[in-house]
């Protein structure tokens, strides 16, 4: 979902609108530049949803320093990549252990 869609649906006024949009340019930009496979076109739409979710939330919170927006919005995709990436390893394991119990 594109970051203008996102904000349109919230009341922030002009200048925090161009500071949101500024920081979620930042971060993409970030993301795109560190070679992390969440930017490739496969992941590509989920990570900047999910970066653009955690700066209007800190918006919301009142944050207002681009720098820290970026930095928050970018840790807190690594954490959730992270969790999704243990939950799948999780299931993983365990479809892997019921197989190995039904062939025993």
């Amino acid at each position: 979902m594109p970051m203008a869609k996102l904000l349109s649906s919230r009341a922030f006024d002009p200048e925090t609108t161009s500071l949101l949009g500024a920081a979620f340019d930042k971060a993409w930009q970030t993301m795109q530049t560190s070679g992390s496979p969440l930017a490739d076109e496969k992941h590509a739409a989920a990570t900047r949803e999910i970066l653009a979710k955690n700066i209007l939330a800190a918006g919301h919170r009142g944050d207002r320093d681009i720098h820290q927006l970026v930095e928050e919005a970018l840790a807190l995709l690594i954490i959730s990549n992270d969790t999704s990436a243990r939950g799948a390893d999780m299931r993983a394991n365990d479809a892997e252990a019921s197989a190995v119990e039904r062939h025993s």
